[in-house]
């Protein structure tokens, strides 16, 4: 926080550039995690944007199709530097996880599976969850401000975690909800409407996005146009993140298809998910598998249409939409609904620890249904003794000792790298 109160406003491009890079990388962990650290490093610690401002777009995010922590990312580039900013920000948050989960397909399409490089990162897992509870706990003491927010938050927890109710379907109805009980005038906004930037962001973006597909359909038929075509249309589908769509994905790839097996699909997830980058990054190591098969070099040119195809609409959503976030806030019902799903973004959240939670501390973890009842069940006799130790230990460093994040997470991977070794 500046002297005068104010967040700080002048951000070099250097300094927002290696900001995103050290996040880019340090990016483990799922959406949870990510939004934490980014919580942890842009709000806490450089003061870059408010907490409101943190939120509101967090909840803006929410509603979009596509990797909620990557459109912020995008956001908080282009609220500090406008096009370029965003376009900074949104690409290094992606480009260290593109290119590790590149090269672990290409590794893995040559030799097979990668033990090592899993347990490694399952050191880091158990580092990042600790930051994860941290971040629950804060954003839940900004957020949660009075009791019908409480109520929403424990509503939409419960909507998900017990239920399995559709991610879009509890945002939406936090959404009508705060629209619905809040009753105020309108203020006068403080620009104008952003209609004329809208339109040139969509005009943009849409070519960027659209343009290759329409190239790749007419000169270049076969899989790379499947890919270009399936992937632009997962990029619609995917509201609340990659794990939305994963069961659908996977079902289509492997079953319709046939572009990967069952074993290949669960080993590109777990690839994914021990990587850096945006979970939904599972789609690259997908295309470079499908092209791969008619040469290395179809398999690169596989990756990258997958990547194109599933990113450039992020910042199309971003660049359209941004300029209307600030105005929200002087609409009453809409910032009401915003406030609401604040709310049930804690309960998302909290949901999103508890399942990474599970995941990384217990080997195995089951699906029961009760009726209408969902709930996960980890098998309590696959605890996970060193990830357990090392998430007290992370928690401990992080949280009572305030070391850095990068030696915390070193240390954690180079204690399970070197138990996978022996």
């Amino acid at each position: 926080m500046m002297p005068n109160g104010t967040m700080s406003a002048t951000v070099h491009l250097s300094e927002l550039t290696r900001a995103f890079a050290r996040i880019g990388i340090l990016s483990f962990g799922g959406p949870a995690a990510q939004i934490a650290l980014m919580h942890r490093e842009l709000v806490d610690e450089r003061q870059w944007v408010s907490e409101e401002d943190y939120l509101s777009a967090l909840s803006f995010c929410m509603l979009l199709p596509g990797p909620e922590a990557m459109q912020l990312a995008t956001w908080i580039g282009w609220k500090k530097h406008g096009t370029i900013g965003g376009l900074i920000a949104g690409g290094l948050f992606v480009l260290p996880g593109a290119v590790i989960v590149l090269a672990l397909a290409m590794i893995y399409g040559a030799w097979g599976q990668v033990p090592l490089v899993a347990a490694l990162f399952t050191g880091v897992q158990a580092a990042v969850l600790a930051v994860v509870i941290e971040a629950l706990l804060r954003v839940a003491k900004r957020a949660l401000k009075s009791r019908s927010h409480w109520i929403i938050a424990a509503l939409a927890f419960a909507a998900l975690f017990l239920f399995a109710a559709p991610f879009p379907v509890v945002i939406l109805a936090a959404g009508i909800w705060g629209f619905v009980a809040t009753n105020a005038p309108n203020a006068a906004p403080p620009t104008p409407a952003p209609w004329r930037t809208t339109l040139r962001a969509l005009l943009i973006w849409g070519v960027v996005w659209l343009a290759p597909l329409g190239l790749l359909t007419v000169f270049a038929p076969g899989i790379l146009a499947e890919i270009a075509w399936f992937f632009s249309k997962l990029a619609l589908l995917t509201f609340g993140g990659a794990y939305a769509v994963l069961t659908w994905m996977a079902q289509d790839v492997v079953q319709q298809k046939h572009w990967l097996t069952l074993p290949q699909m669960i080993d590109g997830l777990g690839l994914a998910e021990t990587t850096p980058g945006p979970l939904i990054l599972v789609t690259e190591f997908v295309g470079y598998l499908a092209a791969a098969k008619q040469g290395l070099w179809m398999g690169l040119a596989g990756a990258i249409i997958t990547l194109w195809m599933t990113f450039a609409p992020c910042f199309l959503w971003i660049f359209a939409g941004a300029p209307w976030i600030d105005r929200l806030t002087h609409a009453p019902r809409l910032s009401g609904a915003l406030r609401a799903i604040t709310a049930a973004v804690v309960g998302v959240i909290t949901n999103l620890s508890i399942w990474f939670a599970a995941h990384v501390l217990f080997g195995k973890v089951a699906s029961v249904d009760f009726g209408p009842l969902h709930l996960i069940t980890p098998d309590l006799g696959s605890l996970r003794l060193l990830p357990s130790l090392l998430a007290l230990a992370a928690a401990y460093l992080l949280l009572r000792r305030h070391w850095p994040l990068p030696v915390v997470l070193c240390l954690c991977a180079l204690a399970t790298a070197a138990l996978a070794a022996i």
